[in-house]
């Protein structure tokens, strides 16, 4: 397994690519452009909910999809418990 430190910098890494993702797919949509599906960024938003969360929110990005009004905070609950619960078997290990 990795060591902890690098799973917590993956993780940061990932929820910035998915917050960075969700301002490109914003600014698309204001061009009029090819978008990224909203599949893609809910996929993205399971392994990364809190870059998808703040995206959502500093972007005012798919705020009215009820899909991602709902996933968001799922995801953030479940990602926050899913690194607590490896940080937790990491000190206890």
């Amino acid at each position: 397994m990795l060591p902890i430190k690098y799973v917590i910098l993956i993780y940061f890494l990932w929820n910035c690519y998915v917050f960075i993702t969700m301002g490109r797919d914003k600014k698309k949509a204001k061009l009029g452009c090819w978008r990224i599906p909203e599949a893609t960024l809910l996929w993205m938003g399971a392994f990364g909910g809190v870059g998808l969360f703040v995206g959502m929110k500093y972007f005012h990005h798919k705020t009215s999809h009820p899909k991602f009004l709902v996933a968001a905070p799922v995801f953030v609950i479940l990602n926050t418990a899913v690194l607590g619960f490896l940080i937790y078997k990491h000190i206890i290990a």
